[in-house]
């Protein structure tokens, strides 16, 4: 933990990421206790948080593992006591293998991605060369259209293609459901019960021994109660955002646990206020409902409505009403890059700051 001479959030320059440790324990205990009230593992994906404290509080909460997009971001988790770790991406450069062999030195149980048969014949060449077998869990696509089988023939083959991999054995069927932040709330029994059948229709049909781990913060309460189901990867939960407190509306509002402080810094226009966090701090990344960067956190009407890279532009009703010099705190449209961009986090209790978390996890994509 970093250290800090700031006491209370008013000490602190801005732009900063502000972690309410309260509204995050609620979050994750929440997930933890679904979780456990149907015997489902819950895996998280830490590419949303990218700290190893936060990790470690899953973890202690009950947490059978973690899930990472690159090995980078399993590299970095490693300081918060993980033994088993997911790395849920395409894994083909040879240049890789090494590090797979120390990862897998250092945990009780990696598994990774068969995404394709290309991509099987690719990793098997990857762990061949130093001489590593390990589980993987097989990519089905159930709507999103990124990595997976599209068919059930897909999905065979890829299947095949494990089995004839002297270095891989099948250890699962996974999705990551990220179409379904498309879905309005009332949809949501409805989409999650598509994926599901999408899932274990494919498992049943391939390996009905093996189990189902889908993977999205928007669906993660729902699946937990679904048949053969035994694990779970959301990640975004950890936050929430825009995406799941105002959009989806799977987490309440006054769960939105990062915020970033920022100042105004100009008044250029009547119906404009300059803040001094733009697309460095919030990304370039917009609500596609909402069509902005972030909601001011107490509901006042605020949006930021563009990005330059140092500037963000708030509009909205009592937006005048603001001086040079305010300071005012935003939900991101989505908080993933966000995090992403930062290099640590300011964890408060209210106003007053507890701790300086550093994001290790930043940056790690290879």
């Amino acid at each position: 933990m970093n250290a800090i001479s700031a006491q209370t959030v008013h000490d602190l320059e801005t732009p900063r990421l502000l972690l309410d440790v309260e509204r995050m324990e609620a979050n994750l205990t929440e997930m933890q206790a679904e979780c456990d009230r149907h015997a489902v593992e819950l895996w998280p994906h830490i590419k949303t948080h990218k700290l190893p404290a936060v990790a470690k509080r899953q973890l202690e909460l009950g947490a059978k593992g973690l899930t990472c997009a690159k090995i980078g971001e399993a590299e970095a988790m490693l300081s918060s006591g993980v033994r088993r770790i997911f790395v849920a991406h395409s894994i083909v450069d040879p240049r890789s293998a090494l590090r797979l062999a120390a990862l897998a030195a250092a945990l009780d149980e990696l598994i990774l991605a068969a995404t394709s048969v290309a991509q099987v014949e690719a990793l098997e060449k990857v762990l061949a060369t130093v001489d590593l077998t390990l589980p993987v869990m097989l990519a089905v696509n159930t709507g999103l259209n990124r990595e997976g089988g599209r068919s059930l023939e897909e999905c065979r083959a890829i299947a095949e293609a494990v089995e004839a991999a002297p270095h891989l054995r099948l250890r699962g069927f996974y999705s990551h459901e990220g179409h379904t932040y498309r879905a309005a709330p009332e949809e949501l029994d409805g989409v999650t019960d598509e994926v599901h059948r999408i899932l274990k229709e494919t498992r049943d049909a391939i390996a009905p021994e093996l189990p189902i781990w889908p993977g999205c913060s928007v669906t993660a309460l729902r699946m937990a109660s679904r048949p053969a189901v035994q694990a779970v990867r959301p990640g975004a939960y950890v936050f929430g955002d825009l995406a799941l407190c105002a959009s989806s509306k799977v987490l309440p509002w006054d769960r939105a646990t990062v915020t970033v402080l920022a100042t105004v810094v100009d008044r250029p226009a009547p119906g404009l206020a300059l803040i001094d966090a733009g697309s460095k701090t919030f990304s370039g990344d917009k609500s596609p409902n909402f069509g902005c960067s972030a909601w001011e956190v107490a509901g006042t009407g605020l949006q930021v409505t563009r990005c330059n890279e140092e500037h963000g532009y708030v509009e909205g009703a009592g937006v005048d009403d603001l001086k040079i010099g305010d300071r005012l705190r935003f939900v991101p449209a989505h908080i993933c890059p966000v995090l992403n961009l930062a290099d640590e986090v300011i964890a408060v209790r209210g106003e007053e700051i507890v701790g300086v978390w550093p994001v290790d996890g930043r940056g790690k994509n290879r």
